[in-house]
């Protein structure tokens, strides 16, 4: 494909879950939280040099590169690998970054306030994972596997998701009966085991069994 085919037919896709743009990068930390968020999710393509309206600005010097490393080796926890490429458009460099959803999760990065969290990427957005999809993804690499006990919560949980689209935490708490570490350790099973997913709704992460629910799963 015609290299300036392939970037302009993948700006005008837009920000969305596995594509992100930056116009410049500034700092190693929060660039960190892109590159942990596409890890911890379905991976992902970060273009530097475009603004978020899909201008191509272009990069202003190598040193875009070596932030990118900076953030992967210095600021994620655990490291995070990516392959990176230039592209000249019209004159202008386009650095294309690409992350693979991780086997190692999860990966975290500091926020605001220099404290390593786990992000995920919903739709465009960089968010904090909730623990509960954190106590799964370590419930996937416990080699022991996860065992899932069929009690009255679980049946009225999954009695709940067969005639609505999702659930919350509290919404679960609720209609089960029982507090939150107990609903917890519930929805990480089912997220770990593959039986529901998550989702972004009203700026709430929820869980459902729909297909376009998050898995966790590798």
């Amino acid at each position: 494909m015609n290299k300036n085919r392939y970037i302009t037919e993948l700006i005008a896709q837009g920000e969305h879950q596995q594509l992100d743009f930056k116009f410049e990068i500034s700092d190693s930390k929060k660039i960190a939280r892109t590159l942990t968020a596409f890890a911890n999710t379905d991976g992902g393509t970060l273009l530097i040099g475009v603004k978020d309206n899909g201008h191509i600005a272009g990069i202003r010097s190598e040193e875009e590169y070596y932030m990118i490393e900076a953030a992967s080796e210095m600021y994620c926890r655990p490291k995070v690998p990516f392959e990176a490429k230039e592209w000249n458009i019209e004159g202008k460099v386009i650095l294309e970054v690409k992350v693979n959803a991780s086997l190692v999760k999860p990966h975290q990065s500091p926020d605001k306030n220099d404290n390593y969290r786990a992000y995920i990427r919903v739709n465009d957005e960089n968010i904090v994972a909730p623990d509960i999809l954190e106590t799964a993804w370590l419930k996937i690499s416990d080699l022991n596997g996860t065992h899932l006990m069929i009690n009255r919560p679980v049946e009225k949980l999954l009695n709940y998701l067969n005639v609505n689209p999702y659930i919350t935490v509290s919404q679960f708490r609720r209609i089960a009966r029982i507090n939150y570490p107990a609903a917890k350790n519930i929805l990480s099973d089912l997220l770990a085991i593959g039986s529901i997913g998550y989702q972004l709704t009203d700026k709430k992460i929820v869980y459902g069994i729909q297909k376009q629910e998050r898995s966790v799963r590798p």
